[in-house]
């Protein structure tokens, strides 16, 4: 199942006058994210392991990696275990990962399309994810107990 597409929110850049893949950035800063911090899926690992490296290299941004290697599509296959848990829980779920996005890059531009795909921007929201991600692994072991 698709977790999110560059088609559904490309009609909404383009009305704001940009390209179609600028509807991509939030998705690809996303990824980025899951791929620096080894939590995508087995399929990458094993048919796209040369790409993943110059992600992890910062060669490409998570946005070209969507569209070249994801076929513009975040799946839930893009990810393993522990990643498709956060991402269900970070992502989906509440959409928080959206109103951080908004609070974090967005506020910047005129909108969340208008954010540029750079990796000043993924710096500046992985920061945000990271805080996330370390109190959403805090909560789960606290579950566990």
């Amino acid at each position: 199942m698709a977790i999110d597409r560059i088609d559904w929110h490309a009609d909404s850049a383009i009305e704001e006058g940009l390209d179609w893949d600028n509807a991509g950035t939030h998705i690809g800063i996303y990824l980025a994210w899951i791929v620096q911090n080894n939590l995508v899926g087995e399929i990458h690992l094993e048919e796209s392991a040369e790409e993943l490296q110059l992600l992890k290299d910062r060669k490409i941004t998570g946005r070209d990696y969507l569209i070249e290697l994801c076929d513009e599509k975040f799946w839930e296959e893009d990810l393993n275990a522990e990643g498709l848990a956060f991402t269900q829980y970070y992502y989906e779920g509440d959409a928080i990962y959206f109103g951080d996005y908004e609070e974090v890059l967005a506020q910047h531009a005129a909108g969340i399309y208008h954010v540029k795909n750079t990796w000043e921007n993924y710096d500046v929201m992985a920061k945000t994810i990271d805080e996330r991600y370390q109190a959403w692994k805090l909560s789960k072991s606290i579950e566990s107990k």
